[in-house]
């Protein structure tokens, strides 16, 4: 294990004091919110007067770019739509159109006898990030690392902001997973292995993205996700990346269950979460989603849990061969809503055909649709006062800068200091020269990671707008600072010191699941190029999980986790030059080999090459 300095041994104590003073601040501030029961009222007259078809229509949520119809909303009275990671409106992928689609689809709604609105759902986890020229904040993992609830708050309440400019009103965030296994390529949306730190920060996203109140215009639904376990699979090898976690089998027993996954789910609900979605896994065999002792007698019962629960993307499918069936047991376990991106229209004859055979009660039916209505109701949908259309308005918030300054803290904030060797860090804005490599220094979409405008995220220039790290590190320096570029490494003569951005290419659910969590070889040549000219080198590592770094560490002079911060690589310079002092410390322990995963703080052999919670300050001078 490399051991930090005794001075960073301080650092990491005083951050972790401070930390705890400030998360205990907050929570003690913030006002409970309103239980939803307490809408009850509205809600049982306005049940009361609904059909049965009127009422399943509110079950069902459908993929806008799946629609046979837009005026199917209002034929099958549709209760909510989504945009999946790759579902863009048809007239293009701006600001405008985002928005103009909202408006449409929301009319239909307006249209249906009842005027009940839609719930617009999307997956902005990092930002509203399926839109151009949004600003996209670091990913999870980084923000684990940052230590600062409020600030996480605060990036919520942003994405909120952002998002209901396009009239999008409901995001499936926060991720409140425990990732237990670093080669789970959902890793990344995960802010640490450690439940404690998870539930404080699970519960700071909600506090910002649904505001005070849930009725204000710039407030937004949460979903916490995805319950339960899905961090915690175990791995089986297969396919040509080697190995699948991803939608897997969680093989614990209740009690660990309860310990490592369940805290952020009590959190959540405690925090006032309006909706929790049910996970693909499985927990011992039986598909989360199908499973009426987590769904029900766990969430709802025991922790009292009052909102509704959304299932998965075309989750519901795999309960059961016969789509009839998986219907009425996902719907019996105590599902609310089926996320029914294209098969909606089968959806809904099948749930109205199990209702009239006896199969699903009309009982289970009315609680489902009553947890909706709740929502609805306190979020103001059921105002006939007030507009549902978008508020444009808001568009001069859209990716302004006041947005990116927060992004911009955010990413200098996660950075975590690895190594710094004959105190290389921080870098002089006088160099006389600088050379930057790596196929990650000048590449906005590497650095901003999966969820960003695709679902599996692109490599280039991904979006409008933002600052790679070789375009942040010209902003900074002086300007008799010459700074030259290459992507592998070479062209470094007369150099003064040589920066490094190495690491992954973007990848989200599936895809991402990696059997050997190996740096790439191009990035170690590109490494070993920059060493052979004996100028000092900073490696910095993009990539949304601890990977096996031996290869390069010791070949580096200095080395800083940088994670995937996305769009404001501004913010890494900003530590790199000395602006300001790294104090991120690692929210996920770091592993030595490849035959050390899955590790997590409290095993009984423990021996990372780093620990949880490790981070450097920079050198006394």
């Amino acid at each position: 294990m490399i051991k930090p300095s005794s001075f960073s041994r301080i650092s990491i104590v005083l951050l972790c004091i401070s930390f705890f003073s400030v998360s205990c601040s907050v929570i003690s501030t913030g006002s409970k919110p309103e239980p939803l029961s307490s809408y009850d009222v509205q809600v049982k007259e306005l049940l009361s007067r609904m059909t049965l078809e009127e009422k399943i229509g509110q079950m069902i949520q459908t993929d806008q770019e799946h629609l046979r119809d837009p005026a199917d909303i209002e034929k099958y009275y549709i209760g909510s739509v989504l945009s999946g990671g790759n579902s863009d409106p048809a007239e293009g992928n701006s600001l405008q159109a985002w928005t103009d689609r909202y408006d449409q689809l929301q009319k239909y709604a307006l249209e249906t006898r009842l005027g009940i609105p839609i719930l617009y759902g999307i997956d902005a986890v990092h930002g509203h990030n399926n839109v151009l020229s949004a600003v996209i904040f670091p990913h999870n993992i980084g923000l684990g690392c940052m230590r600062d609830p409020e600030l996480v708050e605060k990036i919520s309440r942003i994405t909120a902001i952002e998002m209901r400019a396009t009239g999008i009103q409901w995001t499936f965030a926060p991720c409140v997973t425990v990732p237990r296994d670093e080669r789970w390529g959902r890793t990344y949306e995960g802010f640490s292995e450690d439940p404690g730190l998870v539930k404080i920060l699970g519960e700071a996203s909600i506090r910002g993205l649904q505001g005070r109140e849930l009725n204000s215009p710039l407030s937004v639904l949460a979903c916490a996700k995805h319950y339960i376990g899905d961090g915690g699979t175990t791995a089986v090898l297969r396919g040509r990346r080697g190995i699948r976690l991803d939608q897997g089998d969680t093989q614990i027993d209740e009690q660990t269950l309860r310990r490592i996954h369940l805290p952020p789910y009590v959190a959540a609900v405690q925090a006032g979460v309006g909706t929790i979605m049910p996970s693909y896994s499985s927990w011992n065999g039986l598909k989360c989603s199908a499973s009426k002792r987590l769904l029900t007698e766990i969430l709802k019962e025991e922790l009292g849990f009052e909102g509704f629960l959304i299932s998965d993307y075309r989750a519901i499918d795999q309960v059961d061969p016969d789509y009839k069936t998986a219907i009425g047991i996902s719907i019996n376990a105590g599902m609310d809503m089926g996320m029914i991106p294209s098969k909606y229209r089968e959806f809904f004859t099948y749930l109205k055909e199990l209702v009239e055979e006896g199969v699903v009660p009309v009982s289970r039916i009315d609680d489902a649709v009553t947890r909706i209505l709740r929502v609805k109701c306190a979020m103001g949908l059921l105002n006939k006062n007030r507009s549902h259309l978008a508020y444009r308005g808001l568009h001069n918030k859209f990716g302004s800068n006041e947005h990116r300054q927060v992004a911009r803290e955010a990413v200098r904030k996660s950075l975590v200091l690895l190594k710094n060797e004959i105190c290389v860090l921080p870098i002089s804005k006088q160099v006389s020269h600088i050379h930057v490599s790596g196929k990650n220094a000048d590449n906005l979409g590497n650095q901003c990671g999966g969820w960003t405008i695709d679902w599996q995220g692109r490599s280039g220039q991904v979006t409008p707008g933002g600052t790679t790290i070789l375009a942040a590190v010209k902003n900074t320096v002086s300007k008799n600072t010459k700074v030259t570029f290459s992507i592998d490494g070479t062209e470094a003569q007369g150099a003064d010191i040589g920066i490094v951005v190495i690491g992954e290419r973007p990848y989200a659910e599936g895809m991402g699941d990696s059997a050997d969590l190996a740096i790439d070889q191009a990035d170690i040549e590109a490494l070993d190029n920059m060493r052979k000219t004996g100028i000092p080198v900073v490696v910095i590592l993009i990539s949304g999980r601890p990977l096996i770094i031996n290869d390069c560490f010791d070949k580096a002079d200095a080395f800083i986790a940088a994670w995937l911060p996305g769009t404001e690589g501004q913010g890494v310079a900003d530590v790199l030059f000395g602006d300001y002092e790294p104090t991120g410390i690692l929210s996920f322990t770091w592993p030595r080999s490849i035959d050390q995963v899955p590790i997590n703080i409290g095993d009984d052999d423990y021996d990372p090459l780093f620990e949880y919670g490790f981070g450097l300050p920079y050198c006394f001078r």
